[in-house]
């Protein structure tokens, strides 16, 4: 039986939003797939770059890969996805999870968008739960793990999991569940499946929050999670979780970019059509979150 391969994963920190983009590839076959890309937002001017984008394209140039798949864990709320971008220069399959429907009918109630589709369409393909995508001679296996948000995926690849928001640093604890369609209870179950995992299992994050003193970090494991996690180490039970999440949920400020953000990455990363001055605008509800 072959062994199997182990993927090259190159991580990328972006500090204006926390955020970590992971570059996955085949070292053989030099296949590829992008996980989380950011889109630069400048939310006092609206205006948009991609010095964090073009460094990713700058890595997969360099490394001679070929883009197969841009992969999203969720539809974020605190950055905006560089996914419509980084596709149209390198090619590559958008896809999510199929609950990005349930995600795409809240928020168009929130926002009034008559316009928008809540069928997925913007991507090319919608998620299932235990599917399995090939990166080169990799697999990539699909798990969910909602709560963070009904879409909130996981991909797991041999030995290294891609958890999303699921679960930060374990000084940092987990994830929020008071957006639409969240829910402390199913996260606390979908923690539970990623700490079913083996031990060893490497669990690399989409976010660090470090606090003074530490450098930013995204890789963990299962064992340093279930022995230190300080809002879900072993011992923790679900109503404990619960209670503890949503009491903690009440007390957070919104996400300084979730407005824009939610509004272009349930479009798959695409900006609002121009209207007849040329100009993209994103709606801003008042007092409603």
């Amino acid at each position: 039986m072959p062994a199997v391969r182990t993927p090259t994963i190159q991580s990328f920190f972006d500090p204006a939003t926390f955020t970590v983009s992971h570059v996955v590839s085949d070292p053989v076959s030099l296949r590829a797939a992008i996980i989380d890309s950011v889109l630069d937002y400048d939310p006092k001017s609206g205006r948009t770059s991609h010095a964090s984008a073009d460094r990713l394209i700058d890595y997969l140039t360099a490394q001679g890969l070929q883009l197969d798949w841009l992969l999203e864990t969720h539809a974020h709320a605190d950055h905006l996805s560089a996914s419509a971008y980084l596709k149209e220069r390198l090619g590559g399959k958008l896809a999510i999870g199929r609950s990005i429907t349930d995600v795409q009918t809240a928020f168009k109630k929130i926002f009034n968008a008559s316009a928008q589709d809540c069928t997925g369409a913007d991507f090319d393909h919608l998620l299932d739960d235990g599917e399995v995508l090939r990166i080169g001679d990799l697999e990539v296996r699909v798990m969910q793990t909602p709560g963070h948000t009904p879409a909130c995926l996981t991909f797991v690849i041999g030995s290294d999991a891609f958890i999303g928001d699921t679960l930060f640093m374990p000084d940092y604890g987990s994830a929020r569940c008071d957006f639409p369609g969240g829910d402390a209870a199913t996260l606390y179950r979908s923690i539970r499946k990623i700490l079913a995992m083996p031990a060893s299992t490497h669990l690399h994050l989409c976010h660090d929050y470090p606090p003074a003193g530490r450098e930013p970090a995204w890789v963990t494991s299962v064992a340093e999670q279930r022995e230190k996690n300080i809002h879900v180490h072993d011992g923790i039970d679900e109503p404990g979780f619960v209670s503890m999440r949503e009491a903690r949920d009440q007390t957070l400020p919104m996400p300084v970019l979730i407005l824009p953000a939610v509004q272009v990455n349930i479009r798959a990363g695409k900006l609002p059509a121009p209207e007849d001055n040329d100009v993209s605008y994103l709606k801003i509800p008042i007092n409603l979150l």
